[in-house]
């Protein structure tokens, strides 16, 4: 099969005219042993909704879906089993989704996606981008992926609390953890578990933005363009010594004015070292960090406190209340107002 820009136009010549047809889309959903039942569930569910609201939409394709796995029957996470077709079914889909498997411990992760048990899905990712097909995943599976070197030199995301150990074992991937879905070359990544609905909900745009709307309607499903405002600094910064007593120190602090220097000379090292610390760890500087950290007590303080905006700016470091206000909704999309109320 040829490579394709587009899930779903395909341009047909016919004379001295060429013309636009709207092409169904064949998409495999490869199950693996200990798959996130809610990821798993969110996929099908959402194909399965924009089938049905592909009858009011003039030219809307079809997602036509097949459940694969090395086994008839697969046993999920919480202990569901799913049918499956051969895997072999996947060799000429035009679209191959990996839900993630539901594995929290980042150690046991890597073991699994550079061990044995997943050995035939990480063939069957490489084999499907070495064809030319479209491949899409969300929140662990996004491992998979890298380990199966379909990722190298890419942009990508995943779960942001796994962000650490990503970064640590694919130094060659551009992480971009705020995001919520990236698309880069066919490649499809999401962010955390419910990421598997923003994921394949992109997908249904990228071949009818009609049909999209009308899904996310029918669902509730809001947009969610970032994985910001949900990332919580204090979980990142404990995969580093360093990097969590920089985070102690700077929130005893978060109302004064703070100095990196300072701060380097404090933790008994260089500003150089805290510099590059923080950047590995948690793939931001030390002065975005310090801006993390003053937005999550904002956000703590505007929805369990009456305080003003003036007085929370205050108490997080700014002295102008604009200046927080702004931050707000460059991160979070929201006024102050709603965020209140929220």
């Amino acid at each position: 099969m040829a490579q394709r820009t587009s899930l779903i136009t395909r341009r047909v010549s016919g004379g001295s005219d060429t013309i636009d047809t709207i092409s169904d889309v064949d998409i495999a959903v490869l199950v693996c042993e200990g798959v996130f039942d809610s990821g798993l569930a969110s996929i099908l569910d959402v194909l399965d909704t924009a089938n049905a609201m592909a009858e009011q939409v003039t030219e809307a394709p079809r997602w036509n879906v097949t459940t694969i796995g090395f086994e008839p029957r697969v046993r999920t996470s919480a202990g569901h089993t799913v049918d499956c077709e051969p895997t072999t079914r996947a060799e000429s889909v035009d679209l191959l989704i990996v839900p993630a498997v539901n594995e929290r411990k980042p150690d046991a992760l890597v073991e699994f996606v550079s061990g044995d048990r997943s050995l035939p899905a990480r063939e069957l990712i490489a084999k499907t981008r070495a064809r030319g097909a479209a491949i899409a995943t969300a929140c662990a599976g996004t491992f998979l992926l890298a380990e199966a070197g379909v990722l190298d030199g890419m942009r990508a995301t995943t779960t942001w609390w796994l962000a650490p150990t990503f970064r640590a074992r694919y130094p060659h991937i551009q992480l971009e953890q705020r995001s919520m879905v990236i698309h880069q070359d066919a490649i499809t990544t999401a962010g955390a578990a419910f990421g598997h609905l923003d994921m394949v909900l992109s997908l249904v745009r990228s071949s009818s933005p009609a049909v999209a709307d009308l899904v996310a309607h029918y669902l509730i499903v809001d947009d969610r363009p970032s994985q910001a405002t949900y990332i919580m600094p204090s979980a990142l910064a404990r995969n580093d010594p360093m990097v969590a007593a920089f985070e102690r120190w700077a929130r005893d602090r978060l109302a004064e004015a703070i100095s990196i220097p300072e701060a380097a000379r404090c933790l008994g090292v260089s500003e150089r070292t805290l510099q590059r610390t923080v950047q590995r760890t948690i793939g931001t500087s030390p002065v975005r960090f310090l801006q993390d950290l003053r937005i999550e007590r904002a956000l703590h303080l505007l929805r369990t406190t009456d305080l003003s905006l003036e007085t929370i700016s205050r108490r997080v470091g700014y002295e102008q209340a604009t200046t927080l206000r702004t931050l707000l909704r460059r991160r979070t999309g929201k006024t102050t107002a709603a965020l209140r109320g929220g």
